[in-house]
């Protein structure tokens, strides 16, 4: 997102009063949004349904609120009671033509996208990515998945689902409740009614309008960038401050993990889906370089030395889990 761009959202989130004058245009998207929906519901378009069972992981909102580790942590979840899941992306930000993808370890993220990249490296399982998602998850049937995990794809209706997973950032929640372009919002609020579950990332500091579940992100080692080598996060690999950049959608979040682990932080903030440049990376003072791990796979070979990656993990509640698996017990899908 550009500059621009991140100061709109900011102003979406804060709720400025100026975003009054988009209301017009946001009552048109919102007409869009209800004849798209219309249309599947009357079956004039019909979604496709795989033979498989599909969770899809998503937001309401623009802007980060921890989707990507929680399909991490479910499809760690799955593999580890005998499923074969795999991954569908959307892959933003990659510039590959040739669809469906399937994400290889040399497939570099400016191909598929950071966040692919990323779940393909931590999760060992096939990721594909495929802005034609029903296309995408036939792919993923090729190679002998059994269960398929969306990441993102809550307002994507081609494609049928069994389950619908909503997460939403607990400091920023839902902003002002306006829909695109007056607000955050990609769905109205109304849109929560029909998600089977919604997880709230972190502690919740304003008023959700609905029941959600607790979920964290919890960091679980420091990596270096240039071997791999994995440290504990009680005992960092370096000393002093450190220059931190983020290229996440909400870049402040990382930052303040950092200063929780009791690390000094000079900030260095950038947009969602940053493409970097090796300028951008490199300072003077002599101080370590850390990063966020979706940023860590566009930055390989960019980066100096004296770089680490902060790895995290996420951590539902354990009620969460139980009714998760519940579910999916009814679904056919034992996990015991």
């Amino acid at each position: 997102m550009s500059g621009l761009g991140e100061r709109w959202l900011t102003a979406a989130y804060r709720g400025d009063r100026w975003l009054v004058l988009l209301r017009p245009l946001e009552a048109l998207y919102r007409w869009a949004v209800r004849r798209r929906v219309a249309a599947y519901a009357s079956g004039r378009r019909v979604a496709w349904r795989a033979p498989v069972p599909v969770i899809v992981v998503g937001n309401l909102t623009l802007g980060g609120t921890g989707k990507s580790p929680l399909v991490a942590w479910l499809v760690e979840h799955l593999a580890g009671a005998g499923r074969r899941p795999g991954i569908l992306s959307r892959g933003y930000g990659g510039k590959g033509a040739d669809h469906p993808l399937l994400v290889a370890p040399t497939t570099p993220a400016a191909v598929c996208g950071d966040e692919p990249r990323m779940l393909a490296d931590q999760t060992g399982v096939p990721v594909v990515v495929d802005p034609d998602r029903p296309r995408g998850a036939r792919r993923l049937l090729e190679s002998g998945c059994d269960i398929l995990v969306c990441d993102d794809g809550l307002q994507h209706l081609p494609m049928a689902r069994d389950l619908e997973l909503m997460v939403v950032d607990g400091a920023r929640g839902f902003g002002n409740g306006r829909c695109l372009p007056a607000g955050p919002l990609r769905d109205p609020l109304s849109r929560l009614e029909s998600v089977d579950a919604m997880l709230v990332n972190g502690e919740a500091r304003v008023r959700l309008p609905a029941e959600a579940r607790q979920m964290t992100l919890v960091p679980s080692a420091w990596r270096r960038l240039a071997d791999g080598k994995r440290y504990p996060v009680a005992s960092p690999p370096f000393a002093g401050p450190v220059h931190a950049v983020a290229g996440i959608g909400r870049p402040e979040r990382f930052f303040d993990t950092l200063r929780g682990l009791g690390i000094e932080v000079v900030p260095h903030p950038f947009g969602d889906h940053h493409a970097f440049h090796a300028e951008e990376l490199r300072f003077d003072d002599g101080h370590p370089l850390v990063m966020t791990a979706k940023d860590a796979v566009k930055c390989r070979g960019l980066a100096p030395d004296d770089s680490w990656v902060l790895e995290v993990v996420a951590s539902p509640e354990p009620e969460f889990v139980a009714w998760l698996d519940g579910r999916l017990a009814d679904m056919g899908v034992a996990v015991r």
